[in-house]
């Protein structure tokens, strides 16, 4: 169930859209920040405030790759797989990441510290291989120093 405050924050939204259904992503966003994940049980909650079928909102969730309908990490990080990435380290940097934190893409530190997902573009080409840990972009970085990256975050 949506908190009072979640409701409140979704709904003052609505002044800023011509409809409702325009305030998903949004509404996702508010939950998100809150409990860390939208879970199917949010989804429905949200769905039915703003007028819509869960599996109208789970579409838009799902195609919009910064909704995690799964529970992630205290931190997660997002390390661009695009081509600038590629051609300039992404393979050592996810493989040193990788093995640092002793996951895969896709999975959370044991101790829920880290969550490591693939992203398709960070938008900053010209400075690659690039991570974002939260909202903090890591550019230029070298496999080398991941763990002073990773460091910062508790």
């Amino acid at each position: 169930m949506l908190s009072a405050e979640e409701r409140q924050e979704i709904e003052a939204e609505f002044a800023h859209y011509p409809n409702k259904e325009a305030v998903c992503i949004d509404a996702m966003k508010i939950v998100q920040r809150r409990r860390g994940w939208v879970s199917d049980e949010s989804l429905r909650d949200i769905a039915a405030l703003l007028g819509m079928s869960a599996d109208q909102l789970d579409s838009v969730a799902t195609f919009y790759n910064l909704i995690y309908r799964k529970p992630v990490g205290r931190n997660v990080i997002l390390v661009c797989d695009s081509v600038s990435c590629w051609i300039t380290g992404y393979d050592r940097l996810r493989e040193r990441l990788m093995s640092v934190l002793g996951i895969k893409m896709g999975e959370t530190t044991p101790d829920g510290r880290f969550t490591l997902l693939p992203i398709v573009c960070l938008g900053a080409c010209d400075h690659a291989p690039v991570m974002m840990v939260n909202n903090d972009l890591h550019h230029d970085v070298d496999p080398g120093k991941v763990e002073a990256v990773l460091d910062r975050y508790k």
